[in-house]
Order: structure tokens, then C-alpha cells, then sequence
């Protein structure tokens, strides 16, 4: 079995053009942050090429000036590698990887739901985790949203706008 710092040096030589930074946090993690533009092509090449073959969960993060999505995958023999990759806070976006993982599509859907972050080619399909009724353009696990703002917009679809 290679070491994290082995792993990290060899996606460091094998894919610098698409990682912007890479560490090996312990013997067994490896973190890695790739460019935006490249992230379905490295991911797919971590995935089909470097043997990181199970999902473990995805993870989106509020960053204030921009979001991360973060893919936290595994490999047969254990080392955890955490993919990150950023978008901008106008209009985030990342692909869809349920071509390759279908279990991604809830998360994915916590993305959209949660961030308002759009996973594009995600195929149409209920909400998750919110209620299909809950108000558009809300996403409560951003920083900048509070409770009064869905408070204020729930009053005024419940009472018919008599309160503006």
C-alpha cells in the first residue's frame, strides 16, 4: 500500500496541470484542490485511473466570497482522498457525477436544496431534502441567510400579500 505522501506526490507529477493544491494531511488522507475548469476530467482520472472508486459522501461548504464542493472518496485499501473544488458565489455550478456514482443524486440535490449551488446534468426530479413547497431562491446552510427571511416570505404567500 503507497503512502498519502506517495499519492500526493504522484497526482502532483501525474495531474499538475489540473490541481491547484494537494497535501497529505495524514497517512492515510490526501487532499486535493483542482481547477474549476478541469474538475469533471480530474475527478473521472482519480476515479477510473487512480483507483479512488467509492463515494463516501459529498460535502458543500458557504466560503462567504465563493462555495466548495468537496467529493470525499476512497480507495480498495482504505486512503481517503477529499477532492475540492470551488464556485463562484454569482451563480455556482458544478457537473453532475451520477453517471459514475449514481448514489450522488441526493447529494447533489442537498447542494441545490441547502447552497443553491446547480449541479448541471442533474436529471429533473423532486426536491431534497426541503419540502417541495419551500420558497424559491432560499437556501438555509448559506451564511447570509436567517430564519426572519423565510419568515417574511412565508407570511406573504400564506396571507395572500395583505401584509406588504
Amino acid at each position: 500500500m503507497k503512502t498519502a505522501n506517495e499519492i500526493a506526490q504522484k497526482l502532483k507529477e501525474t495531474y499538475s496541470s489540473y490541481i491547484l493544491d494537494i497535501s497529505a494531511q495524514r497517512e492515510r488522507r490526501v487532499w486535493v484542490e483542482v481547477d474549476p475548469k478541469y474538475f469533471r476530467e480530474s475527478f473521472e482520472s482519480f476515479v477510473l485511473k487512480e483507483g479512488f472508486s467509492i463515494l463516501s459522501t459529498i460535502s458543500g461548504l458557504d466560503l462567504k466570497d465563493k462555495f466548495q464542493v468537496i467529493y470525499h472518496m476512497s480507495s480498495e485499501d482504505g486512503v481517503v482522498l477529499s477532492i475540492k473544488v470551488n464556485a463562484e458565489r454569482e451563480n455556482p455550478s458544478v457537473p453532475t457525477i451520477t453517471d459514475l456514482f449514481p448514489a450522488a443524486e441526493l447529494s447533489e440535490r442537498e447542494l441545490e436544496d441547502l447552497l443553491g449551488i446547480n449541479v448541471t446534468g442533474l436529471i429533473q426530479g423532486r426536491r431534497y431534502p426541503l419540502p417541495d413547497n419551500w420558497p424559491k431562491g432560499q437556501y438555509p446552510l448559506r451564511k447570509d441567510w436567517n430564519i426572519s427571511m423565510l419568515d417574511k416570505k412565508t407570511e406573504k404567500e400564506t396571507d395572500g400579500g395583505k401584509n406588504e
